[in-house]
């Protein structure tokens, strides 16, 4: 990957997890331009091998993401850089798009195909203690249709991108948080657009 390639993913990364390029630099133990300088300037024209991967495990990026040698035989899955609200929901005017690189093996195990996936990042507390903001889930988008058991999927309603569990009740639906401070709504069935139902995630630990 070219090093504008990697700059230009870095400032994309930070942007969608709302961190600055100055709150970046001091995570990894540098001065607050350091990183601002790696992306506007080239300089340095490469991250060191201990700044990438931590960069790369905070922001939920490939390590070739950042710069790394790519590993052999992983597969491109779209990442949505916004958020799906645990709670309300988001309003999300541009989805930008990057690529997160998957085990084809994982995508096997949960019958997920890689053209048909999305990843996606969970924001707020009401789908605690199972998805915690800044958790990155993945999002099956062959597996739209509601079931009489619920299950969590994404999915916009009122123009917002939410994450919760789903239920279908005829021409209902059950929308309930998971954390018990949080209500439940039976709304139509009509005002829900399913993305796909979250089959995995994967949780940074800091």
């Amino acid at each position: 990957m070219e090093s504008i390639e990697q700059r230009e993913a870095l400032e994309r990364a930070a942007v969608a997890r709302g961190e600055s390029l100055a709150a970046l630099s001091r995570l990894i133990g540098r001065n607050a331009a350091y990183l601002q300088q790696f992306v506007t300037r080239g300089s340095p024209r490469l991250l060191a091998e201990g700044d990438r991967r931590k960069l790369a495990r905070y922001l939920g990026l490939s390590d070739a993401a950042l710069g790394g040698p790519a590993v052999e035989g992983l597969v491109p899955v779209a990442r949505v850089d916004a958020g799906a609200a645990a709670g309300r929901g988001r309003l999300v005017e541009t989805e930008l798009r990057s690529e997160l690189l998957l085990d084809p093996a994982l995508l096997r195990r949960l019958g997920v195909r890689a053209d048909m996936a999305s990843t996606i990042r969970v924001e707020g507390a009401s789908m605690e203690p199972n998805l915690c903001d800044g958790d990155e889930i993945l999002v099956d988008g062959a597996r739209r249709a509601l079931g009489v058991r619920p299950a969590i999927y994404v999915f916009r309603r009122d123009g917002l991108v939410s994450v919760k569990r789903l239920r279908a009740m005829g021409a209902e639906v059950e929308v309930v948080s998971d954390n018990p401070v949080f209500g439940c709504e039976i709304v139509p069935v009509r005002s829900i657009d399913v993305v796909g139902r979250v089959v995995w995630l994967h949780r940074a630990l800091v």
